[in-house]
């Protein structure tokens, strides 16, 4: 089963003063030991937002890892994420805003591997167990 990859995972990588470096290290190598790995075009466009970086960085990167980018999301993935999302904020607003505020992107990456029949590996799971329930994760 192909793996898609959370913009979280990937940037505890990077970042090796990250307490889940080590953690993240270890699962994305047992990971692309085992399967295909991938990133959804919203994970890429996450990884290149931040200051310095570079889509040449970020290419070498997914092609050394041997991860894909799938570029392109089909209507099934955009409904599915809309409708997540619109339950994230039905519940939100109930709530009186108490829960973290989340950004559409985490809707369309667990949308994207739901979809897909992706497994996703994050290091969020509580987002995407309850948005998404019949999606496989692995967890960090």
């Amino acid at each position: 089963m192909t793996i898609a990859l959370d913009t979280n995972v990937i940037v505890a990588l990077w970042d090796a003063s990250d307490a889940l470096h080590p953690v993240a290290r270890k699962a994305l190598v047992a990971a692309s030991s085992r399967e295909p790995l991938v990133i959804s075009g919203v994970v890429y466009a996450e990884l290149l937002g931040a200051p310095g970086r570079t889509e040449e960085f970020v290419d070498r990167f997914c092609e050394e890892a041997g991860i894909a980018v799938e570029w392109e999301l089909r209507e099934k993935i955009w409904r599915a994420a809309g409708r997540a999302f619109q339950g994230y904020a039905t519940r939100r607003k109930k709530q009186g805003g108490s829960e973290p505020r989340r950004l559409l992107a985490d809707f369309l990456i667990g949308a994207h591997a739901m979809v897909s029949g992706y497994k996703l590996l994050t290091l969020d799971g509580g987002l995407y167990r309850w948005a998404f329930p019949g999606l496989k994760m692995e967890i960090v």
